[in-house]
């Protein structure tokens, strides 16, 4: 999702968060990425109400849970030239579904906010299946929900480590850079035509 259907940035996270809770950038940073605690709310092993209570006891203050969910979450926008390639996949019958690294708080503002996940067929995110890519987990209930053999599924993603573990599994992989090579990943491997 991030980075192909969606851009984001862990930056302007860290400029809303610090606004919310009084502190600085740095101090954010530390708090929320450095010492991980939005990849345990990514991998599930926190839940939004535990990681704002975090944040309250580390500043000391009582935040509004909305404005906290609502400082973490707007910090996306839409990758407008992916949304015609997904037509055109869906046109011809492929199956799509969502592989995301990420928290119910950003999946939430993304459903609330851009149309794009409803031309998913299903969708396996980290938190749900308590794992984060390049875990072997992840890809496995990715696989289950693909609904065909791996040979017959093709990955894409920004991050060259999480394609080379779904190749290990079989599937067609191709790092995302832009979307005309996604386009030529596409009709190399015949998926699209022209």
């Amino acid at each position: 999702m991030g980075n192909v259907l969606v851009h984001f940035s862990h930056e302007k996270m860290c400029q809303n968060i610090a606004t919310v809770c009084g502190w600085s950038e740095p101090e954010t940073k530390k708090f929320l990425l450095d010492e991980g605690r939005q990849w345990k709310l990514e991998r599930g092993e926190v839940t939004e109400e535990q990681f704002h209570d975090e944040f309250c006891q580390a500043t000391g203050r009582a935040l509004n849970i909305d404005d906290l969910r609502h400082a973490a979450a707007d910090i996306f926008w839409l990758n407008e030239s992916i949304v015609p390639v997904l037509h055109q996949l869906k046109a011809v019958g492929m199956r799509l579904v969502l592989l995301s690294n990420t928290s119910v708080t950003h999946l939430q503002f993304i459903d609330r906010n851009f149309s794009v996940l409803e031309l998913m067929d299903d969708r396996v995110t980290s938190f749900e299946a308590g794992a984060l890519k390049p875990e072997d987990r992840i890809y496995e209930v990715a696989m289950s929900k693909a609904m065909c053999p791996p040979d017959e599924c093709f990955y894409t993603d920004d991050i060259e480590a999480y394609i080379r573990k779904a190749e290990t599994f079989g599937i067609h992989a191709r790092l995302y850079s832009t979307t005309e090579r996604l386009l030529s990943s596409l009709r190399e491997l015949n998926v699209l035509s022209g």
